[in-house]
This record gives C-alpha cells, structure tokens and sequence, in this order.
C-alpha cells in the first residue's frame, strides 16, 4: 500500500442541502432548549462535538451542563438525520462517484473517511446519497472534538487493516473547509482542498494546501490524489 486517501463528507462527498444543520439544531434545542444564535453560525470544517459546545456555550450553558447530554442530542440527532434526509435532497456532488470509482481500481490504495461527523451521523448521510458501504474505515468526529487530532486516528486504523504506517504525505486529506487544511498540516498530510461547498477558493487558497481544485470532477483530480508528494 503506497497512499492513504482520506475524504471529509460534507460539502466535499456530498450535499444535505442544509438537512444536516436542522436537524443538529433541533436535537439541541429538544435537549436544552435552546440552541443558542444557529442562524448564521458557521458549521464548516467543525466536529459535530464542536458544534454543540460551541452553540450551546453562546446559549450562556456551561459545557459541565452540555458534556452529560451529549449523547442525548446525538441520539435525537441521529433519528432527525433518519427521517429527513431523503435520495431527493441528499446527493452525491459531481465527479465523487466517478473517482471513488477510479480510486477502486489501484490495489495499492486504502480509501477511507476524515469527518467531523460522529460516525453514525456519518453513515446516515452517505447511505442517503447513495454511498453507504463504499468506505472501510474513517476518523470522525465522535474520536475526538479536535478535527486537528484526527490523522493519527485514521492512520492507525488504516494501518490495522493493511499493515502500512502512511507517513508523513502519503496521506492524503480532502475537504472543503479551511479547517480541513489545516487538518492535514496538524498531522504531516498532504492537503487537497475542493471549492466544492461555502468556502471560497479565495479563502482556501490563502492556506496554501498542497492542490487546489473546483470540484472533484476537475480531470486534474486523480492525479491530485495519486500523485507524488
């Protein structure tokens, strides 16, 4: 095994067309009552941990409060995410099926997930566009709050599946979000970022990650995960 290929799910895998946040605000608010100023705030690049700490905190809750609950909210965010998300506003985004495709087809790559997302969350999202079953491993949200923690978790995991260590950039980590740049920096990767979602390309660029595409479709794509470096 020679690359490991990690790939963030939203705005990079696929679209919920804001299905997500909704339903991660309505599970804080039948929680707690409240989740805090939602309207506005930024869900980019942030684990689902994240995001509960940090909406129920501008709420005024203290995070002793919150941390107990946690897994209250991820069960009722879980069955939100079940009955909303839908093949109708939950898609694919262009070009992933296609390389997800291509990247099959190499023996010597191990293709797996880095998400906030906590891993069921997860699951749900990809089943509902039509991508259940295509990943063997990831690192999510629900490893760790710190997005910036999570290439040594998957690494490992890859390495207990296929014997290989994947230093330093033959991993390789794919989002959309500022924080996923900064993600693959925090553990050695190389970074392939997408303006596939929010995130500008203005905003992404001045990260400098490693390639920058538009989308996953580019013809530029493959190579930017299987090339040298």
């Amino acid at each position: 095994m020679r690359r490991l290929i990690l790939f963030d799910v939203d705005g990079t895998l696929l679209s919920t067309n804001g299905q997500a946040g909704r339903a991660i605000g309505m599970a804080i608010r039948e929680t707690f009552g409240t989740a805090g100023p939602i309207e506005g705030y930024a869900f980019a690049g942030k684990t689902d941990p994240q995001i509960v700490f940090e909406l129920t905190a501008l709420a005024g809750l203290k995070r002793s409060e919150v941390e107990p609950r946690l897994a209250e909210v991820f069960d009722r965010y879980c069955s939100r995410l079940s009955s909303m998300l839908t093949p109708v506003n939950t898609r694919a985004l262009p070009g992933v099926r296609e390389i997800l495709a291509e990247l099959g087809r190499h023996a010597d790559v191990a293709v797996g997930l880095l998400t906030g997302n906590i891993r069921p969350g997860a699951e749900i999202k990809l089943r509902a566009a039509g991508l259940g079953g295509r990943f063997a491993f990831g690192a999510f949200g629900s490893d760790h709050e710190d997005r910036n923690r999570l290439v040594p978790v998957a690494r490992a995991r890859a390495q207990d599946l296929w014997g290989a260590d994947f230093a330093g950039p033959s991993t390789v980590v794919i989002g959309d979000a500022e924080a996923d740049i900064r993600c693959a920096r925090a553990g050695g990767a190389r970074s392939v970022a997408v303006a596939s979602s929010k995130t500008s390309r203005e905003q992404l660029a001045a990260l400098a990650p490693d390639v920058l595409l538009d989308s996953l479709d580019s013809p530029a794509a493959l190579e930017a995960l299987l090339g040298t470096g």
